[in-house]
């Protein structure tokens, strides 16, 4: 019996040692972060940030891979099945990591266990913004336009983020919009400025630029407070006189279920010493995206409480699973 306890704690002792070894030559090779969204979206611009701040901490490229559709979940199923080794992670978002099982009947896998926490990013409010040819100075006069015009007025979306915050908008003020699904936020944009649609509510490092330069009107944002970066912009509530609206988008990295802690810790460890780098913070500081470094715990615990927010924002919102 002792011989059998001293081989099996010899075993251990090798085993911890070869996990140890493994995640000290991690990375050998360059990283794919998979974005779920195109080029140009609000999860490109700080995926992107973040990979090239986090390679110079590695020693490895953290090579961005576009996988756009179905509101990020083409690109979140490729991580999700990918191995668990820390060559492979997500660019997530509250779409890929919150929302979609309240909007999908079905996923090609378990939101819920199919990812391991690696770190926050941070979190963006997003704008409501009209076409400039759209007859409404403010939201209150968007809202009246759309109630005189029930199902004709059409707001865009490529995200579970632009969609729902764009159906609690109307479920609250009490309007029928009709909803056109894009593949990219920066299409949609587009259309937008081309007058395709009326209305775009979106990530603020998608709308504030345009909003600058006169391309859109910009009508609210969806925080509970104005936005330092468009301080000129009431919030929803203050403009429709309601009190419960608030949505905001988050960034955050997962890796698949199973990735070795060890690596999960050296992600964490890059992902916030990029956050804490003053250029990058004051690169996003403009678009109003706000920086949060954490544990990957505390991101578990963050996703576990988005995710009943949404749930709730949904159900609210009246959206049926497609």
């Amino acid at each position: 019996m002792r011989h059998a306890v001293r081989w099996l704690a010899a075993l251990g002792a090798s085993l911890a040692a070869v996990s140890i070894a493994q995640a000290q030559a991690w990375p050998s090779k360059p990283i794919r972060a998979v974005v779920p969204f195109a080029a140009g979206s609000a999860t490109d611009q700080i995926g992107r940030a973040f990979a090239e701040k986090m390679s110079a901490t590695l020693g490895q490229q953290v090579v961005i891979d576009n996988k756009p559709g179905a509101s990020g979940m083409l690109g979140a199923d490729i991580v999700a099945k990918a191995a668990p080794d820390g060559y492979t992670i997500l660019v997530g978002t509250n779409s890929t990591n919150a929302a979609l099982k309240f909007l999908m009947k079905k996923l090609p896998y378990d939101q819920d266990t199919a990812f391991t926490p690696v770190g926050f990013l941070g979190s963006v409010p997003l704008m409501v913004a009209v076409n400039n040819d759209v007859p409404a100075k403010t939201l209150k006069e968007f809202v009246d336009l759309a109630k005189s015009k029930p199902g004709q007025i059409s707001f865009a979306y490529a995200s579970t983020s632009q969609h729902v915050s764009s159906e609690m908008l109307s479920s609250m003020a009490g309007i029928k919009m009709n909803p056109i699904p894009y593949k990219s936020g920066p299409n949609a944009m587009t259309d937008l400025i081309g007058g395709q649609v009326n209305m775009f509510t979106a990530d603020f490092g998608v709308t504030v630029p345009q909003h600058k330069a006169g391309k859109i009107r910009g009508l609210a944002v969806t925080s509970m407070k104005r936005a330092a970066a468009v301080p000129e912009l009431p919030t929803v509530n203050e403009a429709l006189g309601l009190k419960d609206y608030e949505l905001i988008a988050y960034f955050a990295v997962f890796a698949p279920a199973g990735t070795p802690p060890e690596i999960v810790n050296r992600l964490n460890q890059a992902i916030n010493a990029a956050a804490n780098s003053k250029d990058l913070q004051d690169k996003f500081e403009a678009i109003g995206f706000s920086i949060d470094p954490g544990t990957p715990e505390a991101l578990a615990q963050r996703n576990k409480a988005e995710t009943a927010k949404w749930e709730k924002a949904i159900r609210d919102a009246k959206i049926e699973p497609q």
